[in-house]
């Protein structure tokens, strides 16, 4: 009885999470991060933040991959999480990310932005290293930084084929998302969609093996044995026939 009172009276206080359905999308995390990480943690603003920054970078394009500080502390998803208590937002959040560079979990550098300092977040991964080493040496000069506090920008949804490789094949690197790109270019839609999917039903998830489906599709034709150019004007066929694949072409 007491735990049926119980649950009740969280069910009249909080809405209960409905599920989640059939197909939502996942974020990609480390598996280090439930084995190792998480036992460092002890600070649950630290690991909302944690989690948050994944999420933010598995949808983000481009390179370089990092958060900043303005970017999150104007995040209503993020911040309708911290639990301020005494102490305001900001600093709850600020003592969050410091813990989670003391821990080794994320990176942190300072860039200037227009003649100001912004605070900017890596993952502590291979790519979020090389990329502030790169920073720090000045290989990197021109970065594009998330909106300050109260910058509006208009959203920019991700493209099918990105969503497709992270729904299917693992976190998106920026060598991977540019020969995605490239097979956008080259490849009808419905081509990527289907060696996407005989991909996964033989389970070989990785983008070289799906690349390989789509390249033999254009020199033996799919399906209904139309050659690629049918697809598309002659002229796409002419710069495919100049591109990366050229010599698997029969002229």
């Amino acid at each position: 009885m007491q735990l049926e009172c119980y649950w009740g009276w969280k069910s009249m206080t909080k809405k209960l999470f409905p599920g989640f359905p059939m197909g939502a999308e996942v974020t990609p995390v480390p598996n280090l991060f439930f084995t190792t990480v998480m036992s460092q943690v002890d600070d649950i603003a630290e690991l909302k933040a944690l989690l948050h920054i994944f999420w933010l970078l598995s949808r983000r394009r481009g390179y370089a991959q990092f958060v900043t500080y303005n970017e999150l502390i104007s995040d209503p998803i993020l911040m309708s999480g911290i639990e301020g208590g005494p102490k305001p937002r900001d600093e709850v959040l600020r003592q969050a990310l410091d813990q989670a560079v003391q821990h080794g979990t994320i990176l942190h550098l300072s860039l200037e932005r227009n003649g100001e300092l912004e605070d900017a977040y890596f993952i502590n991964s291979e790519i979020g290293r090389k990329t502030v080493d790169r920073i720090q040496r000045g290989q990197l000069p021109q970065l594009v930084l998330a909106p300050k506090k109260g910058e509006i920008t208009e959203a920019v949804s991700a493209s099918n084929i990105f969503s497709l490789y992270e729904q299917n094949i693992g976190i998106l690197t920026p060598m991977i998302a540019e020969e995605l790109r490239e097979a956008e270019k080259l490849y009808p839609l419905e081509w990527i969609e289907s060696a996407f999917r005989e991909a996964v039903a033989l389970n070989k998830r990785s983008w070289k093996y799906i690349s390989r489906i789509l390249e033999r599709w254009a020199i033996e034709g799919k399906d209904d044995g139309k050659p690629r150019r049918d697809f598309k004007k002659e002229d796409d066929r002419d710069k495919y026939i100049r591109g990366r694949y050229g010599h698997m072409v029969k002229r």
